[in-house]
This record gives structure tokens, sequence and C-alpha cells, in this order.
């Protein structure tokens, strides 16, 4: 019996599951994520898992790790401080795709270098400047990312600065032109600094994933999923964790095609954080041409096209004031639920809520509580946010009683930023404590906080409600609009006619609004989706009944919808896809641009087959040091002509070359 554990790490619940040769769940496990260490998660929920099946630790065969820890992160505008060296560029060339609000203050270098379109050095690369920087902030940045201009024609340049990266500061380097073989640099290098943003905690934790394993006495090697529903090593995700973006989601398709066997359909999962949506066409998630997007990044990471929003069960609640009768608005910062604060620190989250609610006026601070993570570094952080992160201390803390001042508000927001403090609030899965939905937490907690969010005024000067039960129902009544924008967005994104209009303004138009109501008047609008919806995620089942009923579509709930994460996480296969190009720089020159820098031949063939070669060689190497058995090639080639006084002239061709194959297993 070959048994296959697969564990996904969630914004709220790190869940586990047990499959016997691809066919059967044998058994399924949930457990709370802790932040603090996510490998103490993994263990809890691997640990159920196991006992739960009866299985011995020695029957796994493989393992394998899908997470939201690197899309959370950038969701959230969290991870490591990072160096950008952009060679070849110029000043303007950092706002192009929101290169410089992602690098929110890091350092940057803009130093001379860089080659042309056709491969050849634009301009020598100052290495005077170079050194001089890294020797300025070796130490007050936990990585650097490399962006040379055409490197992906030439890569010198960037393999130089790797070197002088490595040689004067012993940091992780994430240089472009290995995450991307595309053209666009300063978009590979918005692609660098995430990948060096995320390497420190994405090593944290496949480092302590393999740990707690091993502790366990499972010995089999452990894969992570990739952005696209692949399958890589724990080493390769370790080197490109920008690659994992999107795994947990991506997981979460390749499971949803698993449970259900659907062939066309949208999936939706909702988790802590966010809500991913992507669409099955043929039983296959479709990949996104133009690079993964989370958040407002867009990066060149291959991924399945999904459309990810900051709303979840543990989204932030806030209170729209504006209007006759207000509201709420949710997201996308993810925080933590009080019904969940409230089991670790019942005495301080039941004292805090009790005197609140004996306050004849509502505080800006009410039903709203802080921790600090343990096992953080604090290194680098300012005497401000020292000064908060000491008041804090170690145990939960009411807000009102560690901000003194506006100023700590930008603290504690740093502080939250680099993962050292959560906060804790009022959020969905609160509301649905209240409504008992769900009844895990402490759903009393839950109904204080919610009593105490209500009793904020609107614009007409009356509370928002004086009823708990109230209140919850909006809470749910907003995420059910959310999910239902988010879903008619991706639909509309799919769609081949040309509306006119961007996706975001037709799922929210009054008439696509009015017509999911039903709407008869003198027109009569019937609108809604035209495929079925299946509802993924642990809180699924609390919310989407409702979100299919409003958009008049078949909502399918599977029964394993809690744990799809970790079932795709394992089911998946290892793919490896490596892209050339070869160019004609003159007549009768055609250049195959490599990884070693380019070469020219006399001869289309002869270049063309020169770089499937290399392709191959490298694409094999990859699969194979992933684990992969039974390889099996594709190779696509995509020749671009133009007609000149009635000849075809050779313009450009690109080379794509797949390897794919399931993960080797250990022997049992």
């Amino acid at each position: 019996m070959a048994v296959l554990l697969g564990v996904d790490t969630g914004g709220t619940y790190t869940d586990a599951v047990l499959i016997r040769d691809e066919t059967e769940i044998l058994a399924s496990a949930k457990s709370l994520t802790t932040r603090e260490d996510l490998a103490i998660g993994v263990g809890n929920a691997v640990r159920a898992v196991l006992d739960s099946s009866g299985v011995a630790p020695e029957q796994i065969v493989l393992a394998s790790l899908s997470t939201t820890l690197a899309t959370n992160a950038l969701v959230e505008g969290q991870g490591g401080r990072v160096a950008l060296i952009f060679i070849g560029f110029r000043e303007r060339d950092l706002k192009t795709h929101g290169l410089a609000d992602a690098l929110n203050g890091d350092p940057c270098l803009i130093v001379a270098g860089g080659h042309t379109h056709a491969g050849s050095e634009a301009a020598a690369l100052d290495e005077t400047a170079l050194m001089a920087f890294l020797e300025t902030h070796k130490e007050d940045v936990s990585g650097f990312a490399i962006a040379s201009q055409f490197a992906t024609r030439n890569p010198a340049h960037e393999v130089r600065a790797a070197v002088l990266v490595a040689q004067i500061t012993g940091k992780p380097v994430s240089s472009s032109h290995q995450l991307s073989a595309k053209l666009n640099g300063p978009k590979r290098a918005m692609t660098a600094v995430l990948n060096a943003r995320l390497i420190g905690m994405i090593n944290r934790l496949i480092g302590r994933a393999e740990e707690t394993l091993k502790d366990l006495g499972i010995t089999a090697p452990m894969m992570v999923v990739r952005g696209d529903g692949a399958l890589i090593s724990a080493g390769q995700a370790r080197e490109r964790p920008i690659e994992t973006i999107l795994s947990g989601p991506a997981a979460s398709i390749v499971g949803a095609r698993w449970l259900t066997g659907a062939d066309l359909a949208l999936v939706s999962d909702i988790g802590g954080t966010t809500t991913d949506v992507a669409v099955l066409r043929d039983g296959r998630p479709k990949i996104d041409p133009a690079g993964a997007r989370v958040g407002p990044y867009r990066t060149m990471v291959e991924a399945v096209a999904m459309r990810t929003t900051g709303l979840g069960g543990d989204s932030e609640v806030h209170f729209i004031a504006d209007g006759l009768q207000g509201g709420v608005r949710l997201g996308p910062r993810r925080v933590l639920p009080v019904s969940l604060v409230a089991v670790d620190a019942p005495d301080v989250v039941h004292g805090a809520l009790d005197a609140q609610l004996r306050s004849s006026t509502p505080g800006e601070h009410d039903a709203r509580f802080v921790r600090a993570v343990p096992g953080q570094s604090d290194e680098g952080i300012g005497a401000r946010e020292a000064e908060v992160l000491a008041r804090i201390g170690e145990g939960v803390q009411p807000l009102g009683a560690v901000l003194r001042t506006r100023m700590e508000h930008g603290a504690l927001k740093k502080l939250v930023d680099r993962g050292l403090v959560q906060v804790a609030g009022v959020t969905p899965s609160d509301a649905a404590h209240v409504l008992r939905r769900v009844m895990e937490w402490d759903a009393s907690a839950a109904r204080k906080a919610l009593q105490l969010f209500g009793r904020r005024r609107t614009g007409s000067g009356n509370v928002l409600s004086t009823s708990a039960d109230d209140v919850a129902q909006i809470i749910v009544d907003r995420l059910t609009h959310q999910t239902v924008l988010a879903l008619l967005e991706t639909a509309f994104a799919e769609e081949t006619d040309d509306y006119g209009l961007e996706p975001e303004v037709l799922a929210q138009h009054v008439l696509m609004q009015r017509g999911l109501g039903g709407h008869h008047g003198l027109v009569r609008l019937n609108t809604g989706l035209e495929v079925p919806v299946v509802g993924l995620g642990a809180s699924a089942a609390c919310y989407y009944p409702a979100v299919g009923e409003r958009l008049g579509t078949e909502m399918t709930l599977p029964q394993f919808a809690g744990v799809a994460n970790a079932i795709g996480a394992v089911v998946g296969r290892i793919t490896m896809r490596q892209s050339g190009t070869v160019t004609a720089p003159n007549d009768g020159i055609f250049r195959v641009h490599l990884a070693d820098g380019p070469q020219d031949f006399a001869d289309v063939d002869t270049a063309l087959a020169t770089l499937e070669e290399a392709l191959t060689a490298r694409a094999q190497s990859d699969a194979q040091a992933a684990g992969a058995a039974d390889i099996q090639l594709h190779v696509a080639r995509d020749v671009r002509t133009a007609g000149v006084e009635a000849r075809e002239v050779f313009v450009e061709a690109t080379v794509t070359v797949e390897v794919s194959g399931r993960p080797r297993v250990a022997e049992g």
C-alpha cells in the first residue's frame, strides 16, 4: 500500500490528508496554523491524521506541502528587507509596473551596465559603484535582487553582480534571468525583488517542516506545490520561493478536479486571508499568460490564472459610517478573530470586553487586541516600534492599553508588517460563531465583540444595531456580496466579448446587480452565472450556499472541501518548463540566447536544434532534481517570419520545452 501525505498551511488552519494509491482518502485532519512557527501546526495536523488513520509513519512514501505563506505575505505587505541592483535602467523605470511601490523604501542601486536586444553589451558594468553599494547595505538587508537590461538575451552582468554579492555579503541572491525567460526588465525586477523578500520565510518553513516530519518518523521525500499546481522539490522551492505564490490556491484547483471530476466550473477557495477564484476548462486550470498577480503585484511567475482577493474568514471588518444606514467592508488585511484569541487568553479578553460594554460611549479600540509573535527577531526596528513591542510583552493585551499616541499607530503597523505582532478584531469567523454556524472557539467573546461593534454610529446618528445577531448577519451578507463580485469579475475576465468596461466595473454595474435580484419593472433583468461553482475551504459550507443562491447557479461543496488544498498537494505531477529565443541580429546570422550567453549560427535549423537541446537538458535536469520518474517530453516551437520581397524572412523564434512525470516515491 502506497500512502501519500498532503499538507497545506493556510492562514488559519493547517490541513493534512492521507491518500492510498492516489485513489482513496484514508483520513484528514485540521490543526490551527501557528504563525510564530508554522511547523508546529504542521506537526499537530500530521500527528492527528496519523492517529485517526492508524497508518504508520514508515508507510508514507511521499509528502507534499502547499502553502499560502508567500501569497499571504505579499497580500499583507510582509517579508524581509531587500536591496535591488538595477543594471542599465533609469530612475523612471522604477515606477513601471509598481516597482517603486514594491520596494517600499528598501534600498536600490541604479548602476551602469546592461545589454541590447541582440545580446551585445550596451555599457560596461560599473563594478566600483556596485561594490560600494554592497559594502553599505550588506548588514541591513536579508537578501539582494538583481535585474539587468535584456538579461534574458545575455545574463553576463547579472551573473557578475551575483558573484560580487556572494563574495562581499554572503546573502541570498535573486537574479531575474533565472526566474523568467521573458523580456520586460522592470517586471522581471519586480519578480526578483519579491523572490528575495520571500526567501527567508519560505526557507524557515520548509526547513522546520522537514525537521518535524523527520521527528515523526516520516523519511519520505518532501515536495512543494508550485503556483501552477505542479510539484517541485523542497530545495528548488527554497531557491525560488516566488514560484510558490498561489501554491495553496493552485493545489486547491488540482484538488477540486480530483474530488469532483468537473470539466468546466469556477472554483472558489475561501481561506482565512484570501478568496481565490479560478476557471477549470477541460478539467485543467488555466495558466495566466501575463504572470501571476497577487494583490497589487504582477509577477512573471507561471501560475494558475487566478483572481486573489483579500477576503477570508479572518478578514478585518471595517465600519462604514457614511450614509444613513452605514455598513461594513471586509479585508484586505487578516486579523485574529476575537473568538480565537479569547481561547488563548480568556481572562484578558473577556475582562476587556466587559469593561468596554460597561462604558457609556464606544471607544476607538473596542474589541481589538494585540499580541507579539514569539520567536521572531526584532533586529532593525526603530525606537518607537521597540517601545510599543515592549509594552505588548508576551501575552494578549487590549489595543487601547498599548497605544498611547497617534504616532504609535504607525509603529504598530510596521510591527505587523514585519510579522512581529498580530492584531485581533472582529471578523466573519466571529459572525459565524454568533450565528451558530461554527462553534469551534469562544462564541461568547464573539457576541460581546459584535455588540461593541454595533454601537458605532452611522451618518444618521443612530447605532448600526443593538443586536449582535443583526451585526453578524450584516457581516455575513457583506462576505456574500464581496464573494459574488469576485466570482463575477473572474467570469467577465474570461469572456471573449469586449464590453468596453473592466471586469470589476461590470461586476458592480447597477444592471448586473439588479439582475441578480431578478428585477421586474418596465424592464425585466435576470443575470447570474452560467457555469457551476465548486466551493472549497473550511468555512465554505458556512457562507457559500448563499453565494450560489445569489448567482442563480449550482454550488458544489464536495465532502472533503475543507482539505482540498492538502489533496491537491499530493496528487499533482512534477512539471518543468524552459523557454529560450533565437533572433536574427543580421542577415544570415541566427543568435541563440543561452544561459551562459549568446551563440551565433549560420543557419536557423542548427540554431533551433541547439536551443532545443540546451533547454531539454535543463528541463530534464530540473525534473530529475525534483525527483520525477517516467519523464515525458513535449517541445513547442513558435517561429515568426515576415514577408519581404516575395520571400519569407526569419524574425524570431521561441522554443518551449516541457518535461513532466510523477514524483518518485520512497521505497516502502
